[in-house]
């Protein structure tokens, strides 16, 4: 079993302590590098879908089991943003939650009232798309009118009765068609963004969101072939991702249950990629280092 990994924003986290299995698994593996790539860059290229920006909000449209058609779809992901002296900043992504029922309700106000230049589809509570009318994303007077809308909406007045975040705005990226088609190198994928899960589908490959240690993951995986999980690093503590990913990584890769692991970082300084089997963990001499020296 070969495990990869895609670890964007990796080198950009700040560790607080050193990182045992995952300095161990730079240490020994074998690097390669490239010009950098973002993420969605990254994404486009190896699933080989074409020259067009990466399709966020088809692809993800697709992972829900929706048909995009002909129709340019954009992701247009549910926001909070609030006033911070003289700026205005989105709230982290994991600072909100949302349920089904709330993001129906919004969307569905969202699209009643934009009938014929917004149709919003919650394809997972804080995942949406939406399909425009032509080729040009909406313009800054549509979201000022959708940040109103949704201000005054009863589902945010609920969530502030009850000290949660409301959402007051949309985050709009990844607008394109859906590509039509898709390769990969994977039988399977993991990952928590439906568009990259839409990517898969397309491309045939088995997909699922992102379990929640690596452990869970390889328990449910074939004993053979290539496998991809996507880790978002600037979302999560890198301690979190020692313990539940890299140290479990590791202890398998030593027993011998997995036979390979590549960790992919794809924007940092450069794009590097580190090969480690079993065997390249003997070579004592190359002595682990904190990953800043890796990026």
């Amino acid at each position: 079993m070969h495990c990869e990994l895609v670890a964007p924003g990796l080198f950009g986290s700040n560790a607080n302590a050193r990182l045992a299995a995952l300095e161990l698994l730079l240490a020994r593996g074998r690097r390669r590098h490239r010009d950098a790539r973002t993420t969605e860059q990254w994404l486009k290229d190896e699933f080989e879908l074409g020259d067009a920006p990466f399709p966020a909000g088809a692809l993800t449209l697709l992972a829900s089991g929706g048909d995009p058609g002909e129709s340019i779809w954009t992701r247009a992901d549910p926001a909070h943003l609030r006033v911070m002296g003289d700026q205005v900043v989105a709230a982290p992504a994991g600072a909100l939650t949302l349920s089904q029922a709330e993001a129906a309700a919004l969307s569905e106000a969202l699209s009643r009232h934009f009938a014929g230049q917004l149709e919003v589809r919650p394809c997972e509570p804080l995942s949406w798309s939406a399909r425009l009318p032509g080729e040009q994303p909406p313009g800054d007077a549509l979201l000022n009118e959708a940040q109103m809308l949704l201000h005054a909406h009863p589902v945010n007045e609920a969530r502030e009765a009850r000290g949660e975040l409301p959402i007051n705005s949309l985050r709009l990226w990844g607008a394109g068609r859906a590509p039509r088609s898709a390769q990969c190198r994977w039988q399977s994928v993991a990952a928590d963004d439906p568009a990259v899960r839409g990517a898969a589908r397309l491309a045939g490959a088995r997909h699922r969101p992102l379990p929640g240690t690596a452990t869970e993951w390889f328990d449910r995986l074939p004993e053979n072939g290539r496998h991809l999980a996507l880790l978002d690093a600037s979302q999560v503590a890198l301690a979190e991702l020692e313990r539940r990913w890299f140290a479990p990584l590791l202890g398998a890769l030593r027993a011998g249950r997995i036979g390979m692991v590549t960790l992919h970082v794809p924007d940092g300084a450069e794009e590097v990629s580190f090969e480690t089997i079993r065997g390249d963990l003997r070579r004592f001499w190359r002595r682990a280092k904190p990953i800043e020296h890796y990026a």
